[in-house]
């Protein structure tokens, strides 16, 4: 079994039942694993959801096993849930208008508008379709919200689907959308983007961040000389905070960053640029800032950050004093306060008592297009330190909306 924190718009009442469609408490539910029966002699282990991945339109778990089932909005299907027919499957990433699944071995399959015309609902394998024999082997995916970007074994990133903001790196004139994996860029150690965001930022083995596509509201913080709608080449970012990037959440109108630097106790700040819309971006300020700049709150001021998440337009903190903070949007309570629409400044969130003396670094939150997650997974003893255990979750966890707090039952 499994215990879940849910608050939020209720997009999939045929998961989360019986609730309202606005939940502005957190309300505790139980999900059961619908492949328990399948073989009675699974240890419990194995029967453990590993990550949740969800958009407006889908939702899909991923267990321990290397199963996955998926939910799909009312919107979408009278059905409860369809059964992936895929094994030994690691990482699962959902967009706005697609999905995609990374297998143990490294192949990808996807479905979606922009990824297979003939049958969108259709897992195909796209990495197979990569022209270059030797680089179809994945090791990491992404989704934004009409495409997909695929990080290969030897540090290529290859994307997939819609190019309409140039959001592949090409003009959106001579290719509006694609159905086969182009080369986007070599030499590249991490993909960040977002399931409602429209661009991309690919960072470099040399810690170089370059970005493109949608940039009507700054949120590549590119700075105010550059505020085409459409960046359709990948573009350095300048003026980045001196420190490591340790990651990026990609919003619909705003990003936020997450920066470390070594020679203060491993200090973590956040940077956020882009769109005002509600706030999203933890500034006082009602004006749109076309570069990253430092979110200061007395919230987290001591703090040092665990995980972060952004939705459409709200961002989610967890820090290392048992503070969950939000800012943006509330309009469906996302952010747990019963009376506000939006919050300018960070607030703090308060959730039932966190066991955080106890596995503090897997409990993890994440944001959906207008509601909020928080889950807890078994301790992975194979991390050795802080950063790694971090970055290692950071990367997993890049896309999961949904949030679990994962037990066993005794």
């Amino acid at each position: 079994m499994n215990d879940c924190l849910f608050f939020g718009a209720n997009e999939n009442p045929k998961l989360i039942k019986n609730e309202p469609e606005k939940i502005r408490k957190p309300i505790q539910f139980k999900f059961e694993n619908e492949n328990e029966n399948e073989n009675e002699n699974e240890n419990e282990n194995e029967k453990q959801i590993k990550q949740i991945s969800t958009s407006y339109f889908a939702t899909i778990f991923l267990f321990k096993n290397g199963k996955a089932i998926e939910y799909l909005n009312k919107n979408v299907s009278n059905q409860n849930l369809h059964k992936i027919r895929i094994e030994n499957i690691q990482k699962v990433t959902v967009g706005y208008w697609n999905e995609a699944i990374l297998t143990i071995e490294g192949n990808v399959f996807a479905k979606g508008e922009n990824i297979n015309s003939k049958n969108k609902n259709e897992f195909i394998n796209i990495s197979s379709l990569i022209e270059d024999t030797n680089d179809r082997i994945i090791e990491d995916i992404v989704c934004s919200a009409y495409s997909i970007y695929l990080l290969t074994s030897n540090q290529n990133v290859y994307g997939i689907g819609s190019n309409y903001y140039g959001q592949l790196g090409f003009d959106s004139k001579t290719l509006y959308k694609t159905e086969k994996p182009i080369l986007m860029m070599k030499n590249v150690s991490k993909i960040f983007s977002g399931n409602t965001s429209e661009y991309v930022f690919l960072l470099n083995l040399n810690q170089e961040l370059f970005g493109c596509g949608l940039n009507e509201y700054g949120q590549l913080g590119l700075g105010k000389s550059r505020k085409e709608k459409k960046i359709q080449k990948l573009t350095k970012i300048q003026n980045i905070p001196k420190g490591k990037i340790i990651d990026i959440k990609c919003g619909y109108t705003f990003s936020i960053m997450l920066i470390e630097y070594e020679n203060q106790n491993r200090k973590r700040k956040l940077y956020s640029c882009g769109r005002c819309l509600f706030n999203g971006l933890g500034k006082n300020e009602n004006e749109d800032t076309y570069e990253f700049t430092e979110i200061k709150s007395s919230l987290f001021r001591n703090d040092n950050i665990l995980d972060f998440s952004v939705g459409n337009f709200h961002t989610l903190i967890l820090t290392t004093n048992e503070k969950l903070i939000g800012f943006g949007n509330n309009y469906s309570g996302q952010l747990v306060n019963e009376t506000a629409e939006s919050q300018l400044i960070p607030i703090q969130i308060e959730l039932p008592k966190l066991r955080f003396n106890e596995d503090i670094y897997n409990y993890h939150i994440s944001c959906g297009h207008y509601n909020s997650f928080f889950y807890y997974s078994p301790f992975l003893s194979s991390f050795s330190n802080l950063e790694e255990d971090l970055i290692k979750l950071f990367k997993e966890k890049n896309f999961v909306i949904f949030h679990l707090k994962q037990k066993m039952e005794k």
